[in-house]
């Protein structure tokens, strides 16, 4: 299989994710992924995460002694300390620094877990059992989120687990609404997929995998869609 190449497009949009999270939405963040309380519509989105997160664990293997899991995009870190705590040796990275710190910050001792700042596709990082990419591909278009998918499963011996924004029609809206009247300090816009065109550009461009699992999640005002890539 040969590995895709980043389009332009990926690069430009994980530069505008860095910036956005550093610059802007870092104590945001901060506080939705704590146990602080937070307003109705955020509330919504925690839940919504929680949900997601636990799904994608229950993906994994309950004793992940002795595997190597990359957590790609992990923010503060929650998936990538219960992944520790199962016995994974994780290394999680993200592209915005300040969440990496929070994450540091919180991580329970005597875990095995390498945080990193950069790109989850840095050949670098080397070999895994398992990916996870929860939410950090919901900013991209199929096409980026397909080429993403791919470098990474070439890199991955057992699952890759993602997800991604269904193509729903409340995200439709709320996306051509945001591009419609833009802000400086906006998060980058969340792209709705549609799952069907997913599935036909995974099945075409990995020939070698197939698709497992499946689930959506529907909280509120976050809605995500995971999907398991297992080898074929």
């Amino acid at each position: 299989m040969t590995t895709a190449i980043p389009s332009s497009s990926y690069d430009d949009r994980r530069g505008r994710l860095e910036a956005y999270f550093d610059r802007t939405a870092s104590k945001a963040w901060e506080r939705l992924t704590s146990d602080a309380p937070v307003s109705g519509i955020r509330a919504t989105v925690r839940a919504g995460r929680d949900r997601m997160r636990t799904t994608l664990l229950s993906w994994l293997p309950a004793d992940m002694t002795g595997l190597r899991l990359l957590d790609a995009g992990c923010g503060t870190g929650a998936l990538a300390v219960e992944a520790a705590r199962r016995g994974a040796a994780v290394v999680a990275i993200d592209v915005a620094g300040s969440l990496v710190q929070v994450a540091r910050e919180r991580m329970p001792a005597a875990l095995n877990i390498e945080w990193r700042v950069g790109d989850m596709l840095d050949p670098a990082l080397g070999r895994f059992d398992h990916v996870v990419a929860m939410d950090s591909l919901i900013h991209y278009q199929a096409f980026d989120i397909v080429d993403v998918v791919q470098a990474l499963a070439d890199r991955t011996r057992g699952s890759l687990l993602f997800t991604f924004a269904p193509s729903t029609r409340p995200l439709v809206v709320m996306h051509a609404v945001g591009k419609l009247f833009p802000r400086s300090d906006r998060s980058p816009a969340i792209v709705p997929v549609r799952e069907r065109l997913l599935r036909t550009l995974i099945a075409g461009a990995m020939p070698a995998t197939r698709i497992g699992r499946d689930m959506r999640v529907a909280s509120g005002f976050y809605t995500s869609h995971a999907m398991e890539v297992l080898p074929g």
